[in-house]
Order: C-alpha cells, then sequence, then structure tokens
C-alpha cells in the first residue's frame, strides 16, 4: 500500500529544495505575470517588451525556469505590466520562525491562488 505524507502547503519545502519560500513566492509571481497577460490578452514578445525582457526568457519563466529571476526583478516585471507590489514586514507569531511569504489579490473580474 502506498504511503500518503501530508503536505506543508508549499511543494518546494515538500520535495526538500534548497530556500523554499523563495521558490513559492517566485512561483507566485510568475503566475501573476502570466495571469496579467491572459486579462490583457498578450503575447509572451508583447510582455517581455513592457518588462524589458528577452522574449526567450520570458518563455522559461513561464514555463518554471525563475534562475536570474530574484524576488527584486519580478517585482519589477509586474510594475512594468501595471501591477502594484507592495512589501509589507511584521513582527513574527511568538514561538514561530521569521516567514517569507506573498499575497495575490484577484485581477478584476478573475482569480487569486489560494494563500
Amino acid at each position: 500500500m502506498a504511503k500518503v505524507t501530508m503536505s506543508s502547503g508549499n511543494v518546494f519545502a515538500d520535495l526538500g529544495l534548497p530556500h523554499p519560500e523563495e521558490a513559492l513566492a517566485k512561483a507566485d509571481l510568475t503566475g501573476r505575470i502570466q495571469d496579467v497577460m491572459d486579462a490583457e490578452g498578450l503575447t509572451q514578445e508583447q510582455a517581455a517588451a513592457r518588462m524589458g525582457i528577452p522574449r526567450p526568457a520570458l518563455t522559461r519563466l513561464l514555463g518554471g525556469d525563475t534562475r536570474g529571476f530574484s524576488l527584486d526583478r519580478l517585482f519589477r516585471c509586474l510594475k512594468a505590466l501595471g501591477q502594484d507590489v507592495e512589501i509589507r514586514v511584521r513582527p513574527k507569531a511568538p514561538g514561530e520562525s521569521g516567514r517569507l511569504s506573498t499575497v495575490v489579490e484577484a485581477l478584476p473580474g478573475g482569480w487569486a491562488p489560494a494563500a
């Protein structure tokens, strides 16, 4: 019989990858880039031009390859696509270590991934 293991809520942590919180944040931000492209009917060429990046780099990013994309670079890409990016720092919960998380709000008439 197969062994079932409960997810932590972060697939990157479940897979034992390094820096799982950053990897999840990058995935969430990349998802928002795709959502904006879909909502505005942008081609990869048009979106890449607006973001000031080569189209092949955008293709790799949308395919899940975030190498070469820091969180800061993804923030700048989202700003170029007309998105507001807010960074908030708050005290950690008692008894917990600090953490990195993202909150992606729904696009008008759209959806947002579960937090």
